[in-house]
C-alpha cells in the first residue's frame, strides 16, 4: 500500500475547499472526539445513511455510490464513521469499467466496514482535480476527513483486498469472514513443506509465489527465515559454542561471522549477533561491508521490529553507513 505524502494527508481538505463546504466535516471530527447522545438526530445510521437520515445514491450496490460534486461532501462525512475508498474512473475505457465492477463486488463483501465512493473522471474534473490524480484509474482512501492511503493504476485483484484490509483495519475497523484476502494455496502448502523438513520445496514454493505477486507480504520473509533454516540445518554436526568461538578468534573472518551470528539468531542472542556483523559494516572492506548489510537486513526481518534489540542494530546500522 502507497502512503499519501504528508503534505497530501494534511492538506486533503484543503485540496476540496474548493469544491464543498467543509465545516460539516469538521463539526462530525469534533462530535468524534465527543460522541453525542444515542438519540441525536445527526449521527449516523447503523444503516451507513448520511446525515439526517440521507443516504446517497446507489450505484451498483447498498454500499456503492456515484460520486458528484453536488454529493461530495456528504459522501465524505460518511468517512467520519467508516473508511470512504474513492475509486476513480473513465466510461469510456472498458478496462476502467471492469475495474470497477471489481471494486463494486468487494464493497458488498465488507458489508458495510467500508464505503466504495466512484468518480467518473470526465464528469466531474473539480473532484478529481482536488484529488490531484497522475492518473486514472486510481484510488484514495479517506477516513474522518483525511486521506490514509492511496494507489494508482490497475493492481490484481488479490492486491486490492490487501489495501483495502489494511485500510480498514488501520482504521480499528473488521472486514467480515471471507472478505479479505484469500490466500494462495502455496502458503499452505509451503507451511506443510517447512513442517515436513522439505525446506527446498517450501522455498521453491515462495519463490514461484514472489515471482507472481513481488508485493506479496509473507513470501520475501518467509523465504529469508527458510535460508536461515537451512544454514543452521547445515552447520548441525558443529558445535555452535566452537563456532562462536572460532568467530571470537578470528575476527576477520567474515564467513565465521555469518555462522556464528545464525547460531546466536537462533538462541535469541540478538545484540551479540548485530554486533558482530556491524563490526564488519564500520570496516574498511567495500565488498565485506556490503555482505554484512545486507546480512544485517535478512536477520532484522526475521527477528522482527519489535524487538528492542532491532531498532538499536538499525540506528548503529545507519550511523555506520553515513
Amino acid at each position: 500500500m502507497t502512503r499519501p505524502r504528508p503534505e497530501q494527508a494534511a492538506a486533503l481538505s484543503a485540496a476540496l475547499s474548493g469544491a464543498v463546504d467543509l465545516s460539516g466535516l469538521k463539526a462530525r471530527a469534533e462530535a468524534a472526539r465527543n460522541p453525542a447522545a444515542p438519540d441525536d438526530a445527526s449521527a449516523p445510521t447503523a444503516e451507513g445513511a448520511a446525515p439526517g437520515g440521507q443516504e446517497p445514491p446507489a450505484a451498483g450496490g447498498q454500499f456503492v455510490v456515484e460520486v458528484t460534486e453536488a454529493n461530495l461532501q456528504q459522501v465524505l462525512e460518511q468517512s467520519m464513521q467508516v473508511p470512504v475508498i474513492l475509486e476513480f474512473w473513465i466510461a469510456n475505457a472498458d478496462q476502467s469499467q471492469q475495474y470497477g465492477d471489481t471494486f463494486i463486488r468487494l464493497a458488498e463483501e465488507g458489508q458495510g466496514t467500508w464505503l466504495l465512493g466512484r468518480v467518473e473522471v470526465e464528469s466531474q474534473m473539480r473532484v478529481a482535480q482536488a484529488m490531484r490524480l497522475q492518473g486514472v484509474p486510481a484510488v484514495r482512501a479517506v477516513f474522518q476527513g483525511q486521506m490514509v492511503a492511496e494507489f494508482d493504476g490497475l493492481q490484481p485483484e488479490q492486491q486490492v483486498r490487501e489495501f483495502l484490509k489494511a485500510v480498514v483495519e488501520g482504521t480499528g475497523g473488521t472486514l467480515p469472514e471471507g472478505a479479505g484476502p484469500q490466500e494462495d494455496p502455496r502458503v499452505e502448502q509451503a507451511e506443510a513443506a517447512v513442517a515436513a523438513g522439505e525446506l527446498d520445496r517450501a522455498e521453491e514454493l515462495y519463490q514461484s509465489l514472489l515471482a507472481d505477486q513481488p508485493a506479496h507480504p509473507l513470501a520475501k520473509d518467509a523465504i529469508t527465515q527458510i535460508q536461515l533454516m537451512k544454514r543452521l540445518d547445515a552447520s548441525a554436526d558443529s558445535d555452535g559454542s566452537d563456532v562462536i568461538a572460532q568467530a571470537d578468534a578470528s575476527p576477520e573472518d567474515l564467513q565465521l561471522a555469518f555462522k556464528a551470528a545464525d547460531l546466536q539468531i537462533a538462541a535469541g542472542q540478538y545484540d551479540s549477533a548485530f554486533g558482530r556483523l556491524l563490526t564488519f559494516v564500520r570496516g574498511t572492506d567495500q565488498d565485506a561491508k556490503d555482505q554484512a548489510r545486507e546480512r544485517l537486513i535478512e536477520l532484522f526481518a526475521i527477528v522482527g521490529n519489535a524487538e528492542p534489540a532491532v531498532a538499536t542494530a538499525r540506528r548503529d546500522l545507519a550511523s555506520a553507513l553515513f
